[in-house]
């Protein structure tokens, strides 16, 4: 199966959305790498790492989010949430019910669906972070915060 791999068509040019992503797809190859060598525990392990690295990397976005006016409950964190949920049950199966099809199967969504993400909801989100001024150390905004909480994902696709 193809891997995702680390590729500037992935750079968004937010230095620490970079990074993280960069860290997201080598943490996936790193599962997938296990898993296809037949070594169960290595890829729990990579996956427990995967895991555990996505759900501070979404929690970053959504602080960001947070405080450059994003609604709580907008697309963007609603699509986090769900791969989350499907993240914990995968692992969930393999480690209590030894289940490595699911694993399997999610790692290779997952590398279909990150570069979709990262190119429309990530990318929205480092566009409006940058018109606003935002930097992300300080979390500070040079400029004012939209009039309205956003509800839409940073992009302007979805709704």
């Amino acid at each position: 199966m193809n891997a995702l791999t680390w590729t500037d068509d992935l750079r968004l040019d937010q230095p620490q959305m970079d990074r993280t992503h960069e860290e997201f797809v080598q943490r996936l190859a790193a599962a997938r790498h296990a898993l296809d060598q037949g070594q169960p525990e290595q890829a729990l392990a990579a996956f427990d790492e995967l895991l555990a690295h996505t759900v501070e990397h979404f929690a970053q976005e959504e602080r960001w989010m947070q405080a450059t006016g994003f609604a709580p409950e907008n697309c963007h964190a609603r699509q986090h949430a769900s791969v989350l949920q499907v993240m914990r049950e995968v692992m969930r199966l393999a480690r209590e019910e030894s289940r490595w099809e699911p694993m399997g199967l999610l790692i290779g969504e997952l590398g279909q669906w990150f570069p979709q993400h990262a190119r429309v909801m990530d990318a929205g989100l480092a566009l409006h972070m940058a018109e606003l001024g935002f930097d992300p150390v300080t979390g500070t905004a040079a400029r004012p915060l939209p009039e309205h909480p956003l509800t839409h994902c940073g992009s302007n696709g979805c709704r």
